[in-house]
């Protein structure tokens, strides 16, 4: 239970300067600081990862798993949060907590970052910039090549447990963002992100495997990768592993044109 007199004292942080913003959530994060109010940003959650200096602002945890105390203690003027943001009861508690907390819709799809872009610059009361940056992430939406014939199939891969491989199904960020580079998404017949038979993984035959970047430490190399059993008999085990930023490659922010296109580029060559 969150004792509601440690939410009033931390409301009594005195705000050194107008509109503190909290950003939980890397994408959001990338947002403010696009539209040109990274200085207003007083604290931040630990996907917030680009822009570097963004890195050096009070990390209050990572964005499933926060607490209000956290949150409350830099003293924000606002609160923005991507949807997702949690655990439930600590929402409620910040909704409660009489600081302005606005929850920044997910969609991965263009029309969903220009939403998410107009969302957060009405929060900020910056319109104009968030028409303004709208205008330059559609124009590079437009700019994302097109694959010639037929589109490669791409399988994501979140993680391999117990010969298991966790992958990317339909609706989720992963799928959205083979989609905008011009592939198909391998995991078919289930959405979010799950386990996949081998069963499954042989017949979708997958062209190319991708995954994010991870520390020397967690990392899985190609070579493992490639001989499980499944992936060994498909064609993406002909050629390497795309690995990409994670944030990046997910965020579905401003830099989503850019994963679009460095995408395409490794799936279809040039």
């Amino acid at each position: 239970m969150i004792r509601l007199a440690f939410l009033l004292a931390c409301l009594a942080f005195p705000a050194a300067a107008q509109d503190r913003i909290v950003s939980l959530g890397g994408s959001v994060s990338e947002i403010v600081a696009a539209l040109g109010a990274a200085d207003r940003l007083v604290a931040r959650d630990s996907t917030t990862l680009y822009p570097p200096e963004l890195i050096d602002l009070p990390d209050v945890g990572y964005i499933r798993s926060l607490s209000p105390e956290g949150v409350l203690s830099v003293g924000p003027d606002i609160i923005l949060a991507e949807d997702g943001a949690g655990p439930v009861e600590v929402v409620e508690a910040l909704q409660q907590a009489g600081v302005p907390f606005v929850s920044i819709p997910e969609d991965p799809s263009p029309e969903g970052v220009l939403a998410k872009i107009r969302a957060v610059a009405a929060a900020l009361d910056m319109p104009a910039q968030g028409e303004a940056l709208a205008a330059d992430v559609a124009e590079a939406f437009a700019a994302v090549p097109e694959p010639e014939g037929q589109p490669l199939r791409v399988l994501f891969v979140l993680a391999q447990q117990g010969g298991r491989l966790m992958v990317g199904g339909q609706g989720t960020a992963a799928d959205g963002i083979i989609r905008l580079a011009g592939g198909m998404n391998a995991a078919t017949g289930f959405s979010g992100y799950k386990p996949m038979t081998d069963e499954a993984i042989i017949t979708a035959q997958p062209d190319a495997i991708l995954m994010m970047t991870r520390g020397e430490s967690h990392a899985l190399s190609d070579a493992d990768l490639l001989a499980h059993p499944a992936l060994a008999v498909t064609p993406a085990a002909q050629i390497p592993v795309i690995r990409m930023d994670g944030l990046l490659l997910l965020g579905f922010g401003p830099r989503t044109p850019q994963a679009a296109r460095d995408l395409h580029a490794a799936i279809y060559g040039g």
